[in-house]
């Protein structure tokens, strides 16, 4: 310290003139001196006007000495051997004796000290000696939503839906809608005019688009949070948001909106910290699923993001596909986080492939909360006059997102071959995991009571044929729920990297289209000897399935 720090400059050399080399290093750099650190702080807390910086200096293992002060190694350092630890009474005058030091006892000042008579009365003040989480916001009436039955994409329905929450006299103040910077990418525009964007300042000059009816409209009470291309910025707007009611005692209601490779991927620290917080609301993950954008190749074309959210143990993760189960979701997610009080967020993907909304079946709500439902029976088979005695093929075809399109085709297509094939909806694989491994330790831990089923084999336990599971994500996703369901599952999967193609061509490319869906089953028939064969092979003819393709996952 002195010839390295103070005897550098002469300034300093004076500072210390009398001081021995014990004085020196006893000094209380600024970092470590409890008043200083007390002084800058209420400094700063007091200080109006402009934000303040407090820099404090301290030193790496302070009051180690030589066995770790100021030493690289100090990160290494798992315990100190007796004498380093005497030492340490000595540098900051403890009262423990060596035989305290030896045991490794505790020093208590003792009830009446000032340390203990301050710690004591911060504890009164924060209301006992365990740390709680006070939360004060009252529950929410969860509002109806309705979704329209018309060709639009998932995106246009949750806008669709948010703007409804919007209107609603209760809700409408407390939902807080996010975009990192593609508002109007999602459709968002429509909210300009409705909600605006919220700008402390108002709008202090002509957007670009201000000859059109929906222009970048910022005001003072707008509502929507448009954040710039950073979605680290917005997500921190949407924790703010989530975590108000334990932070405020105010139910905010976020929805952030991103593209669904930028979420997990990009900020998964940020998601996990919001979970660490008990954050809730809803992250909504755009333009998702591996096929779903066409053109983006490895940019945007997400396959993994459910994966990544089944890390995350407060995130419930859903991939619908039609507009009822994303009402349904939203719905149920706005009862749980604010009706229920549950500590839980919703994770929700939606598509901009537009297609056909239709209605919902009858009983369907229950089934997409938990994670599957039965979408479509069975169609009426066509068989050649040779196969009319025999039993007519069956088999279950489960689809997720924007693929259960491509299923139901597939039960079309598989029609014409003979086969009965039902369509079940998987709105969410890790719900249906994480259900069914609930029961399997409620089993476990209760050998004397009535043996709980998952879910998903009470779904699939009156069911007949093979089970094939198509996604747009990897096949780690249905592969999770296989050995639940009785036997054995063929899952179909988007594992690989994205690629710049259309629709069509990359759901070909990744085999999960509905010729796909309709030649794995036909070949999981065959190997349960259902079908024969050369009826296989006939079949991959007429569907032009390349079986020497090579595998999308390494290509």
């Amino acid at each position: 310290n002195r010839e390295q720090f103070f005897n550098k400059y002469p300034e300093l050399t004076e500072l210390i003139a009398g001081m021995s080399d014990a004085d020196i290093d006893r000094l209380k750099r600024g970092g470590h001196d409890p008043v200083k650190i007390h002084a800058a702080y209420h400094a700063a807390l007091n200080h109006r006007g402009r934000p303040t910086v407090v820099l404090a200096q301290t030193k790496k293992g302070y009051g180690m000495g030589t066995w770790g002060q100021g030493r690289m190694g100090t990160h290494q350092q798992k315990k100190l051997d007796d004498v380093a630890l005497r030492e340490f009474r000595d540098r900051f005058a403890l009262p423990i004796s060596d035989d305290d030091v030896a045991q490794l006892r505790f020093f208590h000042p003792g009830p009446d000290s000032p340390e203990i008579r301050y710690l004591e009365a911060r504890r009164r003040e924060l209301g006992g000696y365990l740390p709680t989480r006070v939360t004060k916001a009252p529950g929410i009436a969860v509002p109806g939503l309705a979704a329209a039955e018309r060709n639009q994409s998932t995106t246009m329905v949750f806008v669709q839906l948010l703007a409804q929450l919007l209107k609603d006299e209760t809700i409408g103040p407390r939902v807080v809608p996010i975009v990192a910077d593609e508002a109007r990418t999602f459709g968002m525009q429509t909210l300009f005019r409705q909600s605006g964007i919220y700008s402390a300042v108002g709008q202090l000059y002509e957007p670009e688009d201000h000859d059109e009816l929906l222009y970048y409209r910022e005001a003072k009470d707008g509502q929507i949070l448009e954040e710039g291309i950073t979605e680290a910025g917005s997500i921190s707007s949407w924790i703010a948001a989530g975590t108000a009611y334990a932070t405020h005692g105010v139910n905010t209601i976020p929805f952030f909106i991103f593209y669904s490779m930028f979420g997990f991927q990009r900020v998964g620290d940020f998601i996990w910290s919001a979970a660490d917080s008990r954050c809730r609301g809803f992250l909504l993950g755009g333009t998702s699923g591996r096929t779903t954008l066409a053109g983006e190749g490895l940019q945007h074309q997400d396959g993994n993001s459910h994966t990544l959210a089944l890390t995350v143990p407060t995130c419930r993760a859903y991939d619908p596909g039609y507009a009822f189960e994303l009402a349904v979701i939203i719905r149920d997610g706005i009862k749980r986080m604010y009706g229920d009080q549950e500590q839980t967020f919703y994770y929700i993907t939606v598509m901009n492939e537009q297609y056909d909304m239709p209605a919902m079946p009858k009983g369907a709500e229950e089934g997409i909360i938990k994670g599957l439902y039965k979408f479509r029976e069975a169609q009426s088979t066509s068989r050649r006059a040779s196969d009319s005695k025999t039993p007519v093929p069956r088999a279950q075809l489960i689809g997720s997102g924007s693929i259960l399109n491509e299923v139901v085709k597939a039960q079309a297509l598989l029609a014409k071959y003979g086969v009965a094939a039902d369509v079940w909806s998987a709105t969410s694989y890790n719900e249906l995991y994480r259900d069914a491994h609930a029961a399997e330790r409620w089993n476990l831990w209760h050998p004397t009571e009535p043996r709980r089923i998952p879910y998903v084999t009470q779904c699939l336990a009156e069911t007949e044929g093979v089970v094939v599971a198509a996604s747009d994500y990897l096949k780690s996703q249905p592969d999770m729920i296989s050995r639940w369901v009785g036997r054995p599952v063929v899952t179909l999967g988007t594992d690989g990297f994205g690629r710049s193609e259309d629709r069509q061509a990359l759901r070909d490319f990744f085999e999960v289209d509905a010729k796909h869906v309709a030649a794995a089953t036909l070949a999981a028939l065959h190997r349960q000897g259902d079908i024969d064969a050369k009826a296989v092979a006939q079949a991959f003819k007429e569907l032009e399935i390349d079986p020497e393709k090579k595998d999308p996952a390494k290509a």
